[in-house]
């Protein structure tokens, strides 16, 4: 069989060339030639949401694994009937942070969320009042996020109106919603540690998980300088993330979890394309290998 891993162009370094070749390795391992390409090697004639030129000298691939959020490539070639993995819908579920709680509301258990009212980049917010009502339904401090961003960029812990104000400024209009703060239990509820659960499924299963704590940091990302170590999972914890993958379409995912009250898992983010090299150093399970297995076995009856 042979695929294509489809990336962006214009978004690279050393940690994704890594992910990249790790992917590609497992491909060879199963017996399958995966093709690196990238989103700026198609053109879509949008006349015919048909991308064109590169069928001309590659024949078409049994798979599409598509690390990248252009949606509107994702969607053209699952118009010309390509097997993406992740399929379209769910990388835009997963992409705008708004979206995945919308999606997931009522099914899984998420932080109180308010999205906050849509503005236009020129004119940012020059009327804040929405603030008050917000207000009255949190207490300081909450969280603002960007529904765009990676990383636990464009993510701030607000603890006054005027605080919030300003980051609003510094936003200028992008998308962006305010949920509640979740302290860890058991933790100094100000010192505004950072401690979640990172699990990886693949199918319909949790290949590995890690959690991540900052001492430092209300974010528990490794990027933002947090700490991992190995972490087995709940049953509660392993059903949440299966569940939220179902309800998003999600044929791989990094799903992240907060302890609620009583140690309650509370969903934190989703990502489609979660990188996994953090989560190998920390556990030693390679998830490309289980991704390829999953793509392989499926490809053909989907």
């Amino acid at each position: 069989m042979r695929g294509w891993l489809i990336v962006n162009k214009f978004l690279y370094n050393e940690k994704f060339g890594e992910i990249y070749n790790w992917l590609i390795t497992a491909a060879k391992k199963a017996g399958s030639e995966l093709t690196l390409l990238t989103n700026a090697d198609f053109l879509i004639r949008t006349d015919l949401n048909m991308p064109f030129n590169i069928f001309k000298h590659l024949s078409k691939p049994d798979y599409v694994i598509f690390w990248d959020k252009d949606i509107r490539l994702a969607r053209a070639l699952e118009a010309c009937g390509l097997r993406l993995y992740n399929c379209a819908d769910a990388i835009e579920a997963c992409d705008d942070k708004s979206l995945t709680f919308s999606k997931l509301a009522g099914h899984v258990k998420l932080p109180i969320t308010f999205n906050v009212p849509f503005t236009y980049t020129h004119l940012g917010y020059n009327n804040t009042d929405f603030l008050d009502d917000i207000e009255k339904e949190l207490r300081y401090p909450y969280v603002l996020k960007e529904c765009f961003g990676s990383f636990g960029a464009q993510v701030h812990l607000i603890r006054s109106k005027n605080h919030c104000k300003e980051i609003l400024k510094t936003i200028q209009g992008r998308p962006c919603l305010i949920q509640e703060y979740i302290p860890t239990p058991g933790t100094d509820p100000d010192s505004f540690s950072g401690r979640d659960i990172r699990i990886n499924v693949v199918g319909n299963k949790c290949i590995t998980s890690m959690l991540r704590y900052n001492d430092n940091d209300f974010r528990a990302n490794i990027t933002n300088g947090g700490n991992m170590e190995k972490y087995t999972p709940d049953d509660k914890e392993c059903e949440l993330a299966l569940k939220v993958c179902s309800l998003l379409k999600l044929d791989y995912a990094g799903v992240d979890i907060l302890f609620g009250s009583n140690n309650e898992p509370v969903l934190c983010e989703v990502n489609s394309n979660a990188h996994f090299k953090n989560i190998y150093d920390c556990t030693h399970i390679n998830v490309a290998d289980a991704m390829i297995t999953y793509i392989l076995n499926t490809c053909h009856t989907s």
